[in-house]
């Protein structure tokens, strides 16, 4: 599979990779080995050993350098092998792995998985409202059995609330309600606002708002290639602005593990001048949210990934809805991108051959 490589994917939360450990994941179809070196920076290299390709996370730290537990090669954090036990201690030529930019910002390890002259940590997006400074962020993941990208429709795409959260996240109003679609840059915003809304007990209760009031409810979300999305939720009794209601930011963040299976990551943001109560909504309200997520959205997913077996989405000729706006749009910006990085790297290699 074609997958943008010179941009900044999610790699684990910040509290996944712990000092002392070795952290395996794969990611874009890659293993990769995250771990914390002395001074606690968190390190991202290839996760097999290029002698007889062992996992490299079967073996252990000693100081900042991973030896291999199969044979007792090992490797620093810029890949390179620097102690090879066997023989005169000559280290072979080949005996490297590949090295990756990781940067820890928004409670997140950001990894770039394309050319690390390009990793510039300015072009990471803003999920502010997970600086673990400012804010109390309740961390969830996911692991879901389907392509990324069909993560992102799923996100760009609310109208589906209705139907398939009709007890938990739903309300009959959504499909009805206003949309709009933006760019910004590279940016996408799917905005949605529904008008006298009646929504479900569960979300007058989060957002403190009496039961059975009539409520104008907004749904914005962000889009960032490849898949980073940040959802800001909120509502107010119909007619109010919405500077008299909260505006919940929501993070999703998706990066392909395969082709068919994605690493989801999804957080509850709430001010820490709130004090113990904002820490106490952090904790218990990303724990609501993961039930509908992990029983209603992956489920669904999981089926469609199934149904469309390996054929590509287009190909399928979809039927396109008025809601499917941001996310086509989210679509085509990739396509270009991933387009536009293939041409540059062919005329790379053509330049380089002249």
């Amino acid at each position: 599979m074609s997958y943008l490589r010179n941009t900044w994917y999610a790699a684990a939360w910040d509290t996944e990779v712990e000092a002392g450990q070795l952290f395996p994941r794969t990611l874009l179809d890659e293993p990769v080995l995250l771990y914390r070196d002395s001074q606690g920076i968190a390190r991202a290299i290839g996760n097999r050993c290029p002698h007889r390709f062992a996992p490299l996370h079967m073996g252990c730290l000693k100081g900042d350098e991973v030896q291999c537990a199969y044979h007792g090669l090992r490797f620093d954090s810029s890949g390179a092998c620097t102690h090879n036990p066997h023989g005169d201690g000559a280290i072979p030529r080949a005996a490297k792995v590949r090295a990756y930019p990781l940067v820890e910002r928004h409670s997140l390890l950001w990894i770039w998985m394309g050319e690390p002259a390009l990793a510039d940590p300015q072009r990471i997006p803003d999920f502010s409202c997970m600086d673990a400074g400012h804010w109390f962020v309740g961390k969830g993941y996911l692991h879901a059995k389907a392509n990324y990208v069909l993560e992102t429709d799923n996100i760009m795409d609310l109208s589906h609330v209705e139907f398939l959260h009709p007890a938990t996240l739903g309300g009959e109003g959504v499909k009805s309600a206003i949309t709009s679609v933006e760019q910004e840059g590279d940016s996408v915003w799917s905005n949605r606002q529904t008008v006298a809304e009646i929504m479900p007990d569960f979300l007058y209760q989060a957002m403190n708002i009496p039961h059975g009031t009539p409520v104008d409810r907004w749904i914005d979300v962000r889009w960032d290639a490849p898949a980073n999305m940040l959802l800001y939720a909120g509502a107010v009794p119909t007619g109010r602005p919405r500077s008299d209601g909260v505006n919940n930011p929501i993070p999703h963040l998706f990066t392909p593990e395969t082709g068919k299976t994605t690493h989801y990551w999804f957080a509850m943001c709430f001010p820490k001048a709130m004090g113990p109560m904002g820490e106490q909504l952090a904790r218990e309200q990303v724990e609501a949210i993961r039930r509908p997520f992990a029983t209603e959205d992956l489920p669904m997913l999981e089926a469609q990934q199934e149904m469309m077996g390996d054929a590509e989405f287009w190909s399928l000729k979809p039927v396109l809805l008025v809601g499917d706006a941001g996310a086509i749009r989210a679509r085509r910006v990739l396509d270009r991108l991933i387009a536009e990085e293939r041409t540059a790297a062919e005329v790379a290699k053509e330049a380089g051959h002249a």
